[in-house]
């Protein structure tokens, strides 16, 4: 869905690299037939998010690098509003695109990522009614990677996303590394995406619910800074357990538990990796709260957990 409409974009210089993720529905003679202009890379096996994305940024040599999913349909000035707002402001390492539900146009699904002090993110303005038309670019705290603009600069110096994720919240992971290592992030509400939202991976899922589980700890252990993370870890660790407590008592899921565990057996890996970022940081504790959003009421907070897993 997404190559007919990133074929016709109205920026001049760019290189479309499409990172097949094991595909068996044909989609490769498909491209090698429809899209010649695309360069094409083949992978073995589903190897999830993080992995094909950055294959395809090892690829490329521009300035700057667009993700973009495969169940997407992007306007015609999506790239080139992106790359004016990044261009405009050299400090933006990120800039976060305005993403619609492709069955419903009017409601948004995402306009940048938003992150608490608890460490739960979320999609901006979801499931709102679209009323910002031609804003100018904002701050957020980062961009959703299902359409987003990164710069090369920046991932030269923080890294890629990590892999060892392999699908879901590693956008959240290279955001907060980036707003650590002082980057900024702009969304820009003229850059828009129309998204069939979890059209690739079910909803919902127990894999996607396990995986949920594992990367939010992970990401907090890699990326919270101590000692605010001290300050708020009993409320965390709280609600943490209640939502898993909710997940096996009120769904019978016990995938959210499972990633849990599973991010324990890799703690000794991601504290290597939580050394490395804190020594890059650049901005303080007080600045890096100042970044995140307050902590919620519990409802609030609960109904943040069940996309999280």
């Amino acid at each position: 869905m997404c190559l007919p409409a990133l074929a016709a974009q109205t920026y001049p210089n760019y290189e479309i690299i499409l990172v097949d993720n094991g595909s068996t529905d044909g989609s490769v003679p498909y491209v090698r037939e429809q899209f010649p202009q695309a360069r094409l890379i083949c992978l073995d096996e589903n190897a999830g998010f993080a992995r094909p994305n950055n294959i395809g940024i090892r690829a490329s040599q521009a300035t700057y690098l667009a993700t973009l999913n495969n169940d997407t349909k992007v306007d015609p000035n999506w790239l080139t509003e992106l790359v004016r707002a990044a261009e405009a402001n050299p400090a933006a390492g990120m800039c976060a695109a305005k993403l619609l539900f492709y069955d419903r146009p009017d409601v948004v699904n995402s306009a940048g990522i938003c992150l608490d002090r608890l460490g739960i993110a979320w999609d901006r303005w979801g499931g709102r009614v679209d009323a910002a038309e031609g804003a100018a670019p904002t701050a957020v705290f980062g961009p959703s990677a299902g359409a987003a603009l990164y710069r090369r600069a920046m991932l030269d110096e923080i890294g890629l996303f990590d892999e060892d994720y392999f699908a879901y919240l590693e956008d959240v992971d290279l955001a907060w590394r980036a707003r650590l290592a002082g980057w900024d992030c702009l969304y820009v509400d003229t850059a828009v995406v129309y998204h069939r939202h979890s059209a690739t991976a079910v909803e919902g899922s127990p894999f996607k619910n396990r995986l949920l589980g594992r990367n939010k700890v992970w990401t907090i252990l890699k990326n919270y800074p101590a000692p605010a993370l001290f300050l708020y870890l009993p409320l965390i660790l709280a609600y943490d357990l209640g939502s898993v407590a909710a997940a096996l008592g009120q769904r019978r899921d016990a995938s959210p538990l499972y990633g849990r565990l599973q991010a324990l057996a890799g703690f000794a890996k991601m504290w290597r990796k939580r050394r490395l970022i804190q020594r890059r940081r650049r901005i303080s504790n007080r600045e890096m709260l100042r970044l995140m959003e307050p902590v919620a009421s519990p409802a609030n907070v609960f109904r943040r957990y069940r996309h999280l897993g």
